[in-house]
């Protein structure tokens, strides 16, 4: 079957596809939330991932029954396959509204730009297939400043975004902790803003129940001593502004 099974009802499925990058780009997972005959695709990737990710797709769903398709933030590894998307479902696109003026850039057609929905700094709550509620959760700073993350409370999988990202790692999920971290420190210590912002995500997101964390780069965490782990990790981590000095600020020579 295209895709690995993160979770699997008859009524509720969540598929990751996390192969589909050229070797070149910076490695990037895709997700599929389907609940009955509705879908949800997150963060769909560039022109290189599009039409193999539409054949896996199809294989699971007719693209047609995909309603939203959700892009936690700007980034071309995200966002650059939205005009192709967007042509072949019929979904509405879900983007933080700082950067609906950026979309065209990518190349999305005037025409479609009505099927994009701008989500409001605090984040939304929309429903697929009737009856499963999705909550669109603010992420701001970590790292984008219009960032958001999807909390699927049907599967108890916290879709985190570029939190809790690994790079350079050969397996799906993550076992040993402690020997992970060395695929995400200096990624979190560069891309995230401030000690100051992650514990206030941290704070928000302890009073959800999660049983996984799939980042949009790497590994997923799963189960919930392991979702714990990596809030105890990232709460204490010193990174972005915290780490700047004034000699980082000087003219080169």
């Amino acid at each position: 079957m295209a895709g690995k099974v993160l979770f699997d009802t008859p009524e509720h499925k969540v598929f990751l596809f996390e192969e589909l990058t050229p070797a070149s780009a910076v490695q990037a997972n895709q997700y599929l939330i389907i609940h009955r005959d509705e879908a949800m695709l997150l963060d769909p990737g560039g022109h290189k991932v599009q039409s193999k990710l539409f054949s896996d797709i199809s294989v699971l769903i007719s693209p047609k029954q995909i309603r939203y398709i959700f892009l936690s933030h700007q980034d071309p590894d995200i966002v650059a396959s939205i005009n192709y998307w967007m042509m072949v479902t019929e979904a509405e696109a879900l983007i933080s509204k700082l950067w609906m003026r950026f979309l065209p850039h990518f190349g999305l057609d005037s025409k479609l730009e009505g099927r994009v929905i701008p989500i409001d700094d605090k984040g939304t709550k929309v429903k697929l297939g009737g009856d499963c509620e999705l909550m669109i959760i603010p992420a701001h700073f970590l790292h984008s400043p219009g960032n958001f993350q999807v909390y699927d409370p049907c599967s108890k999988i916290l879709f985190s975004g570029d939190l809790g990202a690994s790079l350079g790692q050969d397996y799906f999920f993550v076992e040993n902790f402690e020997d992970h971290v060395k695929f995400m420190e200096g990624f979190h210590r560069r891309y995230m803003a401030s000690n100051k912002v992650i514990k206030f995500w941290v704070n928000m997101i302890r009073k959800l129940d999660i049983e996984t964390i799939a980042p949009q780069h790497g590994a997923v965490f799963k189960g919930k001593e392991m979702v714990e782990k990596f809030l105890s990790w990232l709460e204490s981590l010193e990174c972005g502004v915290d780490l700047l000095k004034e000699e980082d600020y000087t003219l080169p020579q």
